[in-house]
């Protein structure tokens, strides 16, 4: 299994704008993105291509989220996974203490 690493945002962006400086030096996009992986010790050219998409819908040059609505998304989901269980757990206080309180169980 590889192992993974973080890699600064420093670095994420010195190798988005390196690859669109040189794409032209190169005969496909890839190419260069595989060169300037390599120049920098970026684990593949497959990662770099996921950072160079990113920062391109970041921007607003392609569809999709962008990492901040991407960030709230998750905030939500969270807050929402959270709320679900608190309502779980209430919903079942409420039976127990119904029962609880309940004149003809006596």
């Amino acid at each position: 299994m590889a192992k993974t690493q973080n890699y600064s945002a420093e670095t994420r962006a010195k190798a988005g704008r390196l690859v669109r400086e040189h794409a032209g030096d190169y005969p496909g996009e890839y190419a260069a993105m595989t060169a300037v992986a390599q120049r920098l010790g970026i684990g593949s050219a497959e990662t770099l291509r996921k950072w160079v998409r990113q920062a391109e819908t970041d921007e607003g040059k392609r569809p999709g989220l962008s990492t901040a609505e991407a960030a709230e998304l998750r905030a939500l989901k969270r807050t929402v996974s959270e709320l679900e269980r608190t309502i779980v757990i209430l919903t079942e206080a409420t039976r127990f203490f119904a029962r609880e309180a309940d004149p003809l169980r006596r």
